[in-house]
């Protein structure tokens, strides 16, 4: 029987799967450098960082169809719709992307939080 970390790897590696499938690549793909710079990336507020090393990084973290964490080309777009559009497609789900973000127990300022980190340039 697989463990839960096995588990959880399996799952990841298919939502990646599914978030490169449906989501069209619409700004430059991230450099080697971004992508190294996003997966040392974490939220100053622990409790912050827990979550999104848990329900954020395996998408938001590597290169995927997912906006890296850190890379403002990617997040230039859906800046653009303004936070109540991002939330709400967080919330709801969008093409690939799971409803919630994978963070069932996440509140609305916790989504908020965490979509300014991710989206913020480094």
């Amino acid at each position: 029987m697989p463990s839960f970390r096995q588990t959880r790897f399996v799952a990841c590696l298919s939502l990646l799967a599914a978030l490169a499938a449906c989501q069209e690549q619409t700004t430059a793909p991230p450099a080697d450098a971004d992508v190294l710079a996003a997966d040392t990336l974490r939220p100053a507020r622990p409790e912050l960082a827990a979550i999104y090393e848990r329900s954020c990084m395996a998408c938001h973290g590597v290169r995927s169809a997912a906006p890296l964490t850190g890379h403002a080309a990617s997040w230039q777009p859906r800046l653009a719709q303004g936070m109540d559009a991002l939330l709400k497609h967080t919330r709801e789900g969008l093409r690939g992307m799971p409803a919630m973000g994978l963070c069932p127990d996440c509140g609305e300022q916790d989504l908020r939080d965490l979509i300014t980190f991710m989206s913020t340039p480094r």
